[in-house]
């Protein structure tokens, strides 16, 4: 195991059009792995019309939306906890479940160790590996679990993001329920990471987790209902769990707004389907057109984005700046642990989108090579 370094993630667009002196909409974000259809049109709809409710304080419990999500997952709401954001989540669960050691894979999502890092605790990692394309790395994971220390060093929880980020990699549920077997048995809590496992839902353990009382399952309507802005997210679990997680979120964290644009986006399947369609096919497509590149690799992916390794005498960061100044951001990965100066992650967005950002790649790549 390795100790944890602090790192920063993508999707800050408002940094980046101060800093060019463009406008938001002259920016193409492919670090924010977002549904490139947008929200819902019942999401509109239903802001409009809860227009009102800026009046009020927002539903304390989140109840509506709570039922709709209990629903969706034939649970109790009591299984159910909302959060502003998953990353809200994130940073209550080490408080809520008393974790001051946490285990993580990487390369991963930075906020597992920045919550760590703000109540004081440890964080070590295991590696996921090149050579097996950064697949999440299960019998090491549940060795690790097995053989846990005592005392000081041991962890009392695990994270695991699957699908991961930046790699795409998704575990099976066969996988996840090898983890939660052994966490079980071992005392440690296991929380898996679903932000973008609408992308693959057969690889959701959300179905199988009423059975595990130490499994905490986050899920987040930032992705796939393309709601980053209002902050949605929520956690499955045993009530007794939830009870704790809810003691330490802020009273009305969660905006009426976006309590209402969740509802409209969960009970839109029409909009969900036509988002799977789009994102089955033109992932393929943007996948075959970047490993057409020449001298680049790119992994296989269960999520909307690809994690690709740059040609070899290519850096991420002066990759990424060529293309912010053409008004492409990028997420350069290169300061994220487990991953190499060649790393970077590109977000499936639309078509036209896609072709650009290929045709500006390819020619930058091409003009490297010749100089």
């Amino acid at each position: 195991m390795a100790r944890l370094k602090r790192q920063i993630h993508g999707g800050n667009i408002y940094a980046a059009s101060r800093e060019l002196g463009r406008d938001l909409a002259k920016l193409i974000d492919f670090s924010a792995s977002i549904n490139p259809l947008g929200p819902s049109p019942r999401v509109w709809r239903a802001i409009a019309n809860a227009r009102p409710l800026l009046a009020h304080y927002p539903d304390p419990d989140c109840w509506e939306l709570r039922q709709t999500v209990a629903k969706l997952w034939q649970r109790s709401p009591s299984h159910i906890v909302i959060g502003n954001g998953s990353t809200e989540l994130i940073d209550a669960l080490p408080r809520a479940l008393r974790i001051r050691h946490l285990l993580v894979v990487q390369p991963t999502f930075s906020e597992y160790g920045a919550s760590m890092a703000r109540i004081g605790g440890r964080v070590s990692a295991v590696f996921a590996t090149r050579t097996e394309q950064y697949a999440q790395p299960i019998d090491g994971l549940c060795r690790l679990i097995e053989q846990r220390r005592t005392g000081s060093d041991a962890f009392q929880g695990v994270m695991l993001c699957n699908p991961n980020s930046p790699s795409g990699q998704a575990c099976s549920v066969d996988d996840v329920g090898r983890l939660a077997r052994a966490a079980q048995r071992c005392g440690v809590w296991l929380m898996v990471d679903e932000a973008f496992a609408d992308y693959c839902p057969e690889r959701s353990f959300i179905p199988q987790s009423s059975s595990w009382p130490r499994v905490v399952i986050l899920r987040s309507l930032t992705k796939f209902y393309a709601l980053p802005g209002l902050r949605i997210g929520y956690a499955v679990a045993q009530p007794t769990v939830i009870d704790l997680v809810r003691r330490q979120v802020p009273p009305w964290s969660v905006n009426a707004m976006g309590q209402v644009a969740a509802l409209a986006a969960l009970e839109d399947l029409a909009h969900a389907r036509k988002s799977m369609q789009f994102m089955t096919k033109e992932r393929e497509r943007f996948g075959n057109l970047l490993g057409a590149l020449p001298g680049c690799s790119v992994m296989p992916t269960q999520a909307n984005y690809f994690f690709i390794e740059l040609p070899r005498g290519r850096h991420a960061g002066e990759v990424t700046e060529q293309l912010r100044n053409e008004g492409l951001l990028i997420r350069d990965c290169s300061s994220v642990p487990g991953c190499n100066a060649r790393s970077i992650r590109l977000a499936v967005r639309s078509r036209q989108e896609n072709d650009r950002l290929i045709r500006v790649l390819s020619n930058l790549l091409h003009h490297e090579t010749l100089s």
